[in-house]
Parts: C-alpha cells; structure tokens; sequence
C-alpha cells in the first residue's frame, strides 16, 4: 500500500493545485500534525548545541543558565525557519526548511566559551555576530553556485548528506552508554536496552508506513516516537520526573543574559572561517530539498535562502543562541512522508517559538529517550541517502568519467567518518572544515564536474544531458525537473536568476 498523496486524497490536495509544490495549503489540524512531527524529529539536535557548550562554559550544575541556552536555541531556530519559509523574498527561500542552531562552529563556541560561570560566553556571541555579518555579505556570490551543482552533483552530495548523519543516529542510540574492554579502556557501545528501544521504534514506524492509510501511514514517524517513549516509560528510560524544575515562561530580562558581546579578533577569524562551512553546507540543503521536493532551485533563492540560514547568527545572541543553518534531519522527513507544503515547516516553527517562550513545554518533548530519536533517524537519514540515489540513477555513466567523479567524492566524506582523528595533524581551522564529509564531498564533486565535463566538455556531455525533454514541467519527489526556461539557463551555466516559466 503507497502512501504517496494522490489526487483525490483530501489531506493534502487543494480543489485548485498550487503553482508550486511547496504552496500546498493544509487544514489547521494537519498542520499541527505535520508540523509537530518536523519538531519532534529536530528537537534533540536543536538543542544538543546549547548543552554541549553550556557544560563546557561551567553551567552544567546551573539550571536557570541551561535553561536559557536551550529556550534561546528554540526560540532563535523558530525566528530563522519563520524566515526560511515564509519570508521576504531576498531573505528566505520559501520552502519547507527547518533551520536551527548549527553542529558546525560547537567545537570552536566550545573552545572560546571555556570557562567558568559562563564568564567568555559573550566573545562567542561577540565572534558569531560578527561571523554572521561576514556571512551574509558572502550570500549573494554563493547563490552563484547552481551552476555548479548539476545533477551528478546533486545526487552525491545528497547521498553524502544521508550517509553522513547515520554516525548521529547511532550516537542517539547508544546515549552516551560505554563498555569497558579487558585492557581496562572504555569505548562507546549500544546497551541491550537501547537497542531494544531504537528497534522497536524502527519496527512500528515500517509497519505503520506499511499498513496504515493515507495521512496516519504519513505519521508513521510521529506514531513511533510516541510509541517508543511510551515503551520506554516503565524501564526509568524516559524520565518526565523533573518538568517541574524548568521555567514555566521565558523572562524578557533574559536578554543578552550573560551580557553584551565582546568582540576579539582571534575568535571572530575562527567563526568566519566557520561560517564558510556553514553557508556551503546550507546551498547543499538547499539543492536537496529541491530535489525531494521537485521545486525549482536557481541562484537567486539558493542566497534568499542562506540569509534566512545565517540569520541565527545575527538573531541569536540576543537570546543567548549559536549560529543557525539548515538542519539535514528534517529533509529525510520531507523524502519519507512527501508532505512538501512549507506552511507545515512554518507551523512547526511557531511550535518552536511557543515551546522557546515556555520552557517547561520545552522540557516534556526533551524527555524522549535518545534511542528512540536513534530509531527514527535511520529512516530519516537513510531517506536522505535514498533521494541523492534516485538522482544518481539520471546521470549517464557511459563512456565518461562521472562514475569516477561519484566514487571519490563518497570516499572522500567517508574517510572523516571512519577516523575522526584523520586530519588531527591539520591546523586546527583547516582540520574544522576537512573534517566535515559534506564539504570535502560538494568540493571534490564540483572540481571533478569542472575537469571532466566542463572543460573541454567532450567526454562528460552526459553530465547536462540527465535534463530529459520529457521531463520538463513536471516534478515527483527526489526528482529533478526542470521548466524550458530553467532547462535553457541550466545548460548556459544558470548565471542569471529563473523569472517565472515561460508558457
């Protein structure tokens, strides 16, 4: 049984289609449903940041401090998913995109806000202010970059994104669990009881895509969330014991709480170089989405898109938040239930904002066990995977060097994922972006698409060719397709921003 929307499925059809997919406007109740569900998928990832650099700035045995870092994280990533989706046209690219507190700069916030009392966390607010500036200068140049982004890109850099969130999925399903070896060394390992429970909730999220109709199999993440953390309840996994502990509302005195920014060169260097990362990792979203969803992606909403992404970074400090982009999980959500309407993801940043400005609401959903959100992020994650493979599956690998081009992008993100440690002997700044897999795999891919099928064309016509005539004016999900006038700007190199489709 599909659970693919069909035309006469009411949940997610309008008597009138929208021009575009991500136009689609649901029910109110849908709405929540959906949007909800997009939180509950982001939730840990949105505030593991702030409780990662809190505890590295002294706070770890300050409730009220954490507090504010966590409801600042919420409350920053619903104003810049706000943006992102229905915002001005220059800031936002107006598709159905989550944007939280980025996992980028948390090593280099952690090195800076080290301390006590929280005493340096205003030079790392200070530095991603500045950074974000820096940033947003640079979107206009990195909105160019579609034209580097052809579908033999797109596709590995899609599949790069997915294989490289799994490591977070397993993280979340061993919870923070250790075994020691018989040298007396502890490494990293799943408990019996964790993986029980990330099973489970892996087993009813597949049974309920496979057997449950229309818009409940399309909740099959939600049903296993709840599922799981219910499950979880009687073995002391899931502990709701201290909601009372948290802040019913966010104070407005709370602002810059742990004082103004200070702004030192040093640490300002290190976040723009960071941002870098940020903004080459958030068109690679960007790109994805538009793949999954089938909505046109050209230069001009790649940088409306990255100034939403990058907006944290100037909206964040005054809530005591780390810089924002684009997170990855939630594009396996839009591949899985292929519910594409932004208006959902605005939805869920509203849920955002209210659960920022009410942190004990914050703190029931931060009760769902780790290994639960490591059962759905497989599905998730591995969606991901599955749409930069589709893509893939259009490129032509006849007589032309594309296969080579895809399988040393893939090996190049996969080496940061099997050795952590590989570019340790880096400097540090160096080492921050070589690490990322998504990064060494978009620049390998573009470089090698520049030499194999852009200079001298030749051999790598095929390349360009994966845009089918045939194709042109429909759109599917984890498919690119493209109108006549984008096809023509395409194949020109996409220099120019898309107008609207030419009749």
């Amino acid at each position: 049984m599909s659970n693919s929307p069909s035309p006469k499925d009411p949940a997610t059809t309008n008597a009138s289609p929208p021009a575009r997919p991500e136009d689609e406007r649901l029910p109110l109740r849908l709405l929540l449903v959906y949007g909800l569900q997009h939180i509950l998928t982001m939730y840990a990832g949105a505030v593991a940041p702030a409780l990662v650099i809190g505890a590295s700035a002294g706070l770890a045995n300050d409730p009220a401090s954490m507090g504010i870092l966590v409801s600042g994280a919420l409350l920053a990533a619903g104003f810049a998913t706000l943006l992102q989706t229905v915002g001005h046209r220059r800031v936002g690219a107006q598709m159905p995109i989550v944007v939280a507190c980025s996992f980028v700069p948390v090593s280099a916030i952690t090195a800076l806000a080290a301390g006590e009392n929280g005493e340096n966390l205003p030079v790392a607010f200070g530095a991603s202010l500045a950074a974000g500036l820096f940033a947003l200068a640079l979107t206009p140049f990195f909105g160019q970059l579609v034209r580097f982004f052809p579908p033999i890109v797109t596709g590995t850099i899609i599949t790069v994104i997915g294989v490289s969130l799994m490591p977070v999925a397993a993280r979340w399903i061993m919870d923070g669990a250790t075994r020691t070896m018989e040298d007396g060394s502890s490494v990293p390992a799943a408990t019996p009881a964790g993986l029980a429970l990330a099973g489970l909730t892996l087993v009813v999220i597949l049974v309920c895509s496979r057997v449950l109709p229309g818009i409940w199999g399309r909740l099959s993440i939600l049903l296993g969330l709840l599922v799981g953390t219910l499950v979880a309840l009687p073995t002391g996994m899931a502990d709701f014991s201290r909601i009372g502990e948290a802040d019913v509302v966010f104070d407005p005195t709370s602002l810059f709480y742990f004082g103004a920014p200070r702004f030192e060169a040093a640490a300002i260097i290190t976040m723009c170089v960071i941002m870098l990362v940020v903004l080459t990792e958030g068109a690679s979203h960007i790109i994805a989405v538009g793949e999954i969803t089938g909505s046109k992606v050209d230069a001009k909403r790649i940088s409306a898109g990255l100034r939403a992404d990058v907006s944290g970074s100037l909206i964040g400090p005054i809530f005591s938040a780390t810089p924002t982009s684009s997170f990855a999980q939630n594009i396996g959500l839009l591949a899985l239930t292929k519910v594409r309407s932004r208006y959902v993801v605005a939805t869920g940043a509203g849920i955002l904002i209210v659960l920022g400005l009410f942190p004990v609401l914050g703190s029931v959903m931060a009760a769902i066990p780790d290994p639960v959100l490591g059962g759905a992020g497989l599905v998730l994650f591995g969606s991901v995977a599955a749409s930069g493979i589709k893509t893939l599956a259009k490129v032509d690998f006849t007589n032309n060097l594309n296969l080579v081009l895809v399988s040393a992008s893939i090996g190049v993100a996969i080496i940061p994922l099997a050795y952590p440690t590989f570019y340790a002997h880096l400097p540090e700044s160096v080492e921050l972006i070589a690490h990322s897999g998504i990064i060494g795999a978009a620049v390998t891919a573009i470089v090698l698409n520049v030499c194999f099928n852009v200079v001298g064309r030749g051999r790598g016509a095929a390349s360009t060719a994966s845009i089918d005539t045939e194709e042109i004016g429909s759109a599917g999900p984890g498919e690119a397709k493209y109108t006549d006038q984008a096809g023509a700007a395409y194949r020109r190199g996409g220099s120019e921003p898309l107008g609207d489709p030419r009749p």
